[in-house]
């Protein structure tokens, strides 16, 4: 626990992070760096569109795995990294 809470602060303390939150395989915040709907929004919205590329992904190549996932807009960049059993999602303003 005390190496997830480094690795946030580490992460927060990077130029431009709004926001950093980890998400469990059931899709449940269980860290965050946000408000409360904020993260409850980002975290649903994410685990969706993760199982989705997740199967993308497989469906094209069923020996290979997702590994990252980032998307950029105007205003955001939202960088996820899955792990066996959660998901590492950091929102940042890639104009910083």
């Amino acid at each position: 626990v005390a190496e997830v809470e480094e690795t946030l602060k580490r992460i927060q303390s990077h130029k431009g992070v709004i926001g950093a939150i980890v998400v469990n395989a059931e899709g449940i915040p269980v860290r965050t760096t946000l408000d409360n709907s904020t993260t409850v929004q980002y975290a649903g919205l994410l685990h969706q569109l993760m199982m989705k590329a997740k199967s993308t992904v497989r469906d094209i190549d069923p020996q290979t795995d997702l590994t990252f996932l980032g998307i950029r807009s105007k205003n955001h960049e939202i960088m996820v990294a899955p792990d066996k059993e959660s998901l590492l999602i950091v929102i940042q303003n890639p104009r910083e």
